[in-house]
């Protein structure tokens, strides 16, 4: 996305837009009314990236247009940016700039902000790091109370802690979780609100138990404990696993268990094709699982999954990727029906889109 596609005036009619392209798009199905849930118009993204220009004594962040990375678009201010990133951000590559230790060979700069007013900043360099740098770096912490990290050809420093703490309200209860640096956080706080929300409200007579595949650090996970009795999650990444145990164990949640699998596996285990010591003592045969939760990456469900996921009665697919989203319908419409559909505009003034289904067996 382009700077200039920052257009707040065309806001509502380039989301009407979108909107009625996906109403497009699944005109093969049963659609109920589409909920929309826009963005705030500027200042929404909670994590940033931008490279970092040398020219000269000058230092400055770049963008590039989609597919080209060989015309750098100089960046001097940024109204897609969350406002603790903004008024961080060009204050600090003053100092920067000044700074030789800090400067030399910094290729790029990341940004992970929070709601709550946290900010983690990652330095990355094209030259190893070392005590100079992670003395003379001090001096920004203190100076913008942020924390940070350096990376250079695999080494990672970190000044204090590589971490957030997000604080979402979620219907009156706050919800703490950990983000950890390098690693998957949605990037619209206040849109994430809104799919946590609709999640919890199209669950709250499923009753039963809840199968949750891809939960990341918990996002879903934690909130949707509350409509279920128990909760089985799986996630692959062994850095989401563990902000996930300390998220549950820091909002006093009991009855949710993560398991560090692929969904794949799990789907084998509650086949009963697989056996593993990770489900060891969970007592899963005594679940009833009557409702399935799948957040999965931009390739969609893989046909096994699919299978496995019209085993339950309800299902709710969170979905970044309308296409694959509509690939996986084809085949779970065939057993049950569409009673939810809802956008969440994460991405305003790109074609990206999140979407939520929530199905009920026929």
């Amino acid at each position: 996305m382009a700077l200039s596609d920052i257009q707040p005036e065309r806001y509502d009619e380039l989301l009407a837009e979108k909107v009625s392209g996906v109403r497009e798009n699944f005109t093969a199905f049963d659609l109920p009314t589409i909920e929309t849930f826009a963005s705030a118009k500027t200042h929404y993204r909670l994590r940033a990236e931008f490279r970092v220009w040398h020219e000269g004594d000058d230092l400055y962040y770049v963008m590039f247009e989609p597919g080209d990375n060989r015309n750098p678009i100089r960046v001097d201010e940024c109204a897609m940016v969350a406002p603790r990133i903004h008024e961080v951000m060009f204050d600090l590559l003053d100092v920067i700039r000044a700074n030789t230790a800090l400067r030399f060979k910094l290729f790029q700069v990341d940004f992970l902000s929070t709601l709550s007013g946290e900010l983690l900043v990652s330095l990355l360099y094209h030259r190893p790091i070392d005590d100079v740098w992670a003395e003379e770096v001090q001096g920004l912490r203190k100076q913008f109370n942020i924390d940070i990290v350096g990376r250079s050809r695999k080494k990672k420093l970190i000044v204090e802690r590589d971490f957030v703490i997000e604080k979402l309200d979620i219907n009156g209860r706050t919800y703490e979780f950990k983000q950890v640096e390098n690693s998957f956080t949605q990037p619209n706080g206040e849109v994430c609100k809104d799919m946590i929300r609709w999640a919890l409200d199209v669950t709250k007579e499923a009753g039963g138990d809840l199968v949750e595949f891809y939960c990341g650090s918990g996002n879903f996970t934690l909130p949707l404990a509350q409509n279920f009795r128990r909760v089985v999650a799986t996630e692959i990444s062994k850095t989401s696993v563990r902000a996930a145990e300390y998220n549950i164990e820091v909002n006093g949640i009991t009855n949710l268990d993560v398991l560090r699998m692929p969904s794949e596996d799990l789907t084998l285990v509650l086949q009963g094709k697989k056996e593993t010591r990770k489900v060891h003592g969970l007592e899963l045969d005594k679940c009833e699982f009557s409702t399935v939760l799948v957040d999965p990456p931009r390739s969609g469900l893989d046909e096994e999954t699919v299978a496995q996921v019209t085993q339950y009665e309800n299902i709710v697919y969170i979905s970044c990727n309308p296409e694959t989203l509509r690939d996986n319908l084809t085949s779970i419409t065939q057993t049950h029906k569409i009673e939810r559909f809802a956008v969440f505009d994460q991405f305003p003034y790109t074609h990206h889109l999140e979407c939520g289904v929530y199905l009920t067996r026929k």
